[in-house]
Parts: C-alpha cells; sequence; structure tokens
C-alpha cells in the first residue's frame, strides 16, 4: 500500500531552536509552510493543539481554503469542547477542505498542561472520557435522525447534526499513546495509531500491542500505524553529524534563555510515551541505521523528538527499516521548519516512494511471498516478525 507522509503546519516560525519572529498566529508564514509541504510531495499537515496555541480548526479552514491537494490533519482535546459541538465543527471543516480531513484526538498524558484549560479528570478517567467523544462524533457523522446519550461523561438528548462530512463514512480518527489504556483505546476506535520514533524492536513490540487491542476490541480490521521522526539530513555522513550537533547545541542555547514548551516539562514526564523515549535515550545516542536521540533528551522527551540523521539516502533506508515493519504513515518535522521541509520533500519523499513501489511491485507479483521472505531475513526481534504481519508476511494468527 503506498506510503504516506505527514509534515507539521506550524503557525509561526518558531521551534526547538529558534523562537518565533512575530505572532503566535502568523498568516502569512502559515500559508507559506502549508503550500511548501504542498508543492514538495507531502501528502497531509497537522494542526497541534496547546493550551495556549491558536485554536487548530480556524487555523486549518484558512490553510484549507487555500491549498488544493494538500490534506489536513487537526489535533483536538476532548475536554474543550463537547462531542456535539465539535462533530459540527469537523463536518464543516472536511466540507470546506472538499474531504480532506482526519481528527487526531488527543486524550492529554500531562496533568498540569490539562489543567490549564479545567481538565481535572485522571489519565484513566481521560481515556474512558476520549472513547466515549470518540464513539459520539462518529455517531453524529453517520446519524441521520435525532438521538439521545446517556453516558459516563456526556448527556445530551434529541441531538441530529445538519452538516456532515463529505467523506463517507467519516473522516479517519487518529489517535497515539504508549500506555496499556492507550493501547485499548486507540486499538478500539482508531483508524491512524501515531507513535513516536523508537529503535525498530520497540516500535514493533508497540504495534503488536496495538494490534491485539484491536483484535481484543472485536475488530475484523487494525488501525494504520504512524511514527514520527525528526530528521537531520545533510548531503553528507559528515555534514549530517554536523549539523546534528549543531543543532543539539541551538536547543541547549534556546533553553538557557528560557523553556522550550509549556507543553511539556522537561523532568520526570507522566506521558508513557515520552518516558519511553527517555528511557531509549538512556540506552544510547544511537540506535538501529540512523535514530539519534540525544534531542529527545535534551527536550525532557517532548513529544517528537528523536531524530534521524544522515544523507537522504540514509535517512530514506532507515524510514524503510519502518515500512518494512508495517508502519505506512512517516511523519516528519524539521528544526527549521520551512527550509527542512524542502528539503525532506525534495530529497528524501522520492527515494522512500520509488522504493515503496518497487516493494509494491515484488510483492504483488509473487503473491506476496518474496518481498515478505526478504524482509524476514536478518530481523532478530520476534515482535518484528510479529509486526512484519501488517504488511501480510505473517499468518494473521501470529499478529
Amino acid at each position: 500500500m503506498p506510503v504516506e507522509f505527514l509534515g507539521i503546519a506550524a503557525t509561526n516560525d518558531g521551534s526547538e531552536v529558534t523562537p518565533r519572529s512575530g505572532a503566535s498566529f502568523d498568516k502569512a508564514y502559515t500559508l507559506k509552510l502549508a503550500r511548501a509541504h504542498e508543492e514538495y510531495g507531502w501528502d497531509r499537515v497537522l494542526f497541534a493543539y496547546g493550551s495556549g496555541s491558536p485554536d487548530p480548526s480556524p487555523a486549518a479552514a484558512y490553510v484549507a481554503a487555500r491549498t488544493e491537494t494538500l490534506q489536513i490533519l487537526v489535533a483536538h482535546r476532548p475536554n474543550v469542547s463537547y462531542p456535539t459541538f465539535a462533530a459540527k465543527t469537523f463536518a464543516t471543516l472536511d466540507r470546506i477542505s472538499d474531504g480532506r480531513l482526519a481528527v487526531h484526538f488527543i486524550t492529554g498524558g500531562n496533568d498540569h498542561e490539562q489543567g490549564r484549560e479545567g481538565d481535572t479528570l485522571t489519565k484513566d478517567e481521560r481515556y474512558d472520557r476520549t472513547r466515549e467523544y470518540i464513539r459520539l462524533v462518529k455517531k453524529i457523522w453517520t446519524t441521520h435522525e435525532p438521538f439521545d446519550h446517556e453516558g459516563t461523561h456526556y448527556r445530551f438528548h434529541d441531538f441530529v447534526s445538519d452538516t456532515f462530512p463529505v467523506q463517507q463514512p467519516h473522516p479517519q480518527v487518529s489517535f497515539g499513546g504508549s500506555s496499556a489504556a492507550a493501547y485499548a483505546a486507540g486499538g478500539a476506535e482508531a483508524d491512524i495509531y501515531c507513535l513516536w520514533g523508537e529503535p525498530l524492536a520497540q516500535t514493533a513490540e508497540q504495534i503488536a500491542s496495538v494490534r491485539a487491542a484491536a483484535q481484543a476490541a472485536g475488530r475484523s480490521d487494525v488501525p494504520r500505524i504512524q511514527v514520527a521522526f525528526r530528521p537531520i539530513i545533510a548531503p553528507t555522513e559528515e555534514l549530517a553529524w554536523e549539523k546534528a550537533h549543531r543543532t543539539l547545541e541551538r536547543i541547549r542555547a534556546r533553553k538557557a534563555g528560557g523553556p522550550l514548551s509549556r507543553r511539556h516539562p522537561l523532568t520526570n514526564p507522566q506521558n508513557a510515551g515520552s518516558q519511553r523515549l527517555l528511557a531509549v535515550a538512556a540506552e544510547g545516542e544511537r540506535h538501529d541505521r540512523a535514530l539519534w536521540t540525544p534531542t529527545a533528551a535534551e527536550t525532557g522527551g517532548a513529544g517528537n523528538s528523536t531524530a534521524l540523521v544522515g544523507t537522504p539516502e540514509t535517512v530514506a533506508a532507515a524510514l524503510l527499516d519502518y515500512y518494512d515493519l508495517g508502519v505506512d504513515i512517516l511523519s516528519a518535522r524539521g528544526y527549521d521548519l520551512l527550509d527542512d521541509a524542502i528539503d525532506f520533500g525534495r530529497y528524501v519523499i522520492p527515494i522512500v516512494r520509488e522504493e515503496v513501489a518497487k516493494r509494491d511491485a515484488e510483492r504483488a507479483a509473487t503473491g506476496g511471498r518474496q518481498g515478505c521472505t526478504r524482509r524476514r531475513q536478518g530481523r532478530s526481534s520476534s515482535a518484528a516478525g510479529r509486526a512484519a504481519g501488517a504488511r501480510g508476511c505473517l499468518p494473521a494468527a501470529t499478529a
């Protein structure tokens, strides 16, 4: 199946290496960055969510009305609006974008950040609420008769929307997390399950956990898997590593001037995903073909923070390693947002797409046997072998 690429729809030019130069919502920069992704071969961009950040939904509408093919992924926290309101908002966005919307539901792994907008539920309660919320949004998107709902977190009566998405049955639902509660919720409800960039063996284990959760929920399908990285590329390996170390020094210099982000603490993160990234960083700086962890360690494992370092060919090969595990959505965000988006789109995306097309053609020609045999060679992790079932390489019972 074709690989997809997800970039970032930042609303200003700030990042971990440089403070923003203007307002938090810079219309000109937002559109320039989105159009660069569209021009250079990216499939979709993420409008992220933060308690004090610009609202992603109107920002997404602004971009959707000014682009032609770029798909949009809008992040949303269930605590900030009622599901009836959210479902109408997203259906309207899908109409504005002519069916280019997906929604990423965020449960929230940081009590302090959640509390900034009045969310006082425990982590387990938040996951329970998210499951109820997603189910309601899907039902509202697809139900044309008034209905009542009496749930744990939401109650309403005689509701029916008059605004429905273009996409049928509904836009894709994206979800992320690395805890047992996250696997259970996302495995049951998500069309796309999002992970942060860990070594191949750990990623394979997480894919297996998501698949098991989907099976436990009674699904006949499984979520597609997305993994996120911070690529650092240059024409030669030496130049790429010099750039990586300069990037790390820029992060440290930026930290010396104040906090990098209000979203995540730099010490003792509560969410399992950040804890896992810090554990990987503690095991060593370099993993597999090109995974580099000091950027994650320096930022407290805050969000997408592990890097892939090397030439475009090396980084593309590293991404293909994840594709061979069953990852078909590759999320990437550089540190110099605009320039890195252009370079990645120009030099890395074409290589990955070409190699994926070759793999798919070989698999189609051999009924799936030849490509799977090749991928099993050199894989020592049983978890990696299980995850390869996502490509049809193993019997479903072993996945």
